[in-house]
């Protein structure tokens, strides 16, 4: 039976630095009807992730901006409760690009896909390690970087939701890895859980200390930068690659908030260590990610894959549980649950 109405999580006006309750607001509006080819997800998760911050924001990048009065965009997985395609039939999971809102309007083609629930531990791991943020970490390492055994990888940002899922996998290809996050517990977890070989603490330190660090970690130059932070971390790292490095530019966390850019101040490295940067988004992969998601599946069966999910309920608690990314408060891929399975 289908509840009467379905509470939207709308985008009330462009966030100006950190986004701020009044910017957003819960709507009440109808349940969706789909029309021929077309189906209803009740969205039970929904993916919490760094990049939505830009989508908020009314300037030209890879996603068009959230449009003013619409629900906000996330990666979701959630259950079929109407449909006219019978390819998506009631009560079959899937997993796709929705929104923050209790009834999504959906239809087949680019993320959307049926998912197993009975395939993963739980339904949600479709937002992390099956999911895009698994993708981009599989890809990055595989693909972007081609990390080969005995290389030296550092990764911003590692403790994240890709982050500690990159330093995993390049493990498991036999890198050394060397992860960069905030505050003690995030370090401990670093080595314990995610198996990096050096943990640094960026907290309280500035360019220079964190280049000593690093230096100190990779003596002979890091081969490979898994970029999700930018600002002071990315300059470190530039001073301390090894000849022809790779950097995969996945993110920019630090300057999702800022109003004004900092940038990058050490770009001349690039041209000291003949060393190249590569920009990518996940869904350059989509065709792939069958691929990615069965290597990923065996490592996690084979027990050489951790990952954790942090998961806040209720979805008028969209605002608090988002902004836990840009102060470290989560441990592991944030998740909103907004309904039950």
């Amino acid at each position: 039976k289908m509840m009467p109405t379905n509470r939207r999580f709308l985008l009330e006006r462009r966030p100006n630095g950190v986004p701020a309750l009044a910017d957003f607001r819960l709507a009440e509006a109808p349940v969706p009807v789909p029309g021929d080819g077309e189906f209803v997800v009740r969205t039970i998760y929904a993916s919490l992730d760094p990049a939505m911050r830009g989508w908020l924001d009314d300037a030209p990048s890879y996603m068009p901006p959230i449009p003013l009065g619409d629900a906000v965009r996330a990666s979701t997985v959630g259950r079929v409760a109407a449909s006219r395609n019978a390819d998506f039939p009631d009560g079959a999971w899937v997993s796709g690009l929705g929104a923050i809102e209790e009834y999504s309007l959906a239809q087949a083609g680019g993320f959307m896909r049926r998912v197993d629930p009975d395939a993963v531990p739980s339904p949600s791991n479709y937002l992390s390690v099956l999911g895009a943020v698994g993708m981009t970490a599989y890809f990055g390492v595989v693909d972007v970087l081609a990390a080969k055994a005995g290389q030296t990888l550092l990764v911003s940002g590692a403790a994240g939701a890709v982050g500690s899922l990159v330093g995993q996998i390049g493990k498991i290809l036999g890198c050394r890895t060397i992860g960069i996050a905030g505050g003690p517990e995030k370090i401990a977890r670093l080595t314990r859980d995610y198996k990096y070989d050096v943990g640094i603490d960026y907290r309280g330190k500035d360019r220079v200390t964190l280049e000593r660090e690093i230096r100190a970690a990779a003596p002979d130059g890091v081969d490979l930068v898994f970029e999700n932070v930018g600002g002071d971390i990315l300059d470190a790292t530039l001073s301390c690659l090894s000849p022809h490095a790779t950097i995969a530019l996945c993110g920019l966390i630090s300057e999702y908030n800022s109003p004004e850019k900092i940038g990058a101040r050490q770009l001349w490295q690039l041209i000291v260590h003949r060393a190249s940067i590569r920009g990518f988004l996940v869904s350059d992969y989509l065709a792939r990610f069958e691929e990615g998601g069965a290597q990923m599946a065996a490592w996690m069966q084979e027990g050489k894959l951790r990952f954790d999910e942090h998961i806040d309920h209720g979805i008028e608690n969209a605002l608090p549980a988002f902004l836990r990314l840009f102060d470290g408060t989560n441990e592991g891929k944030m998740i909103l649950q907004i309904g039950e399975p």
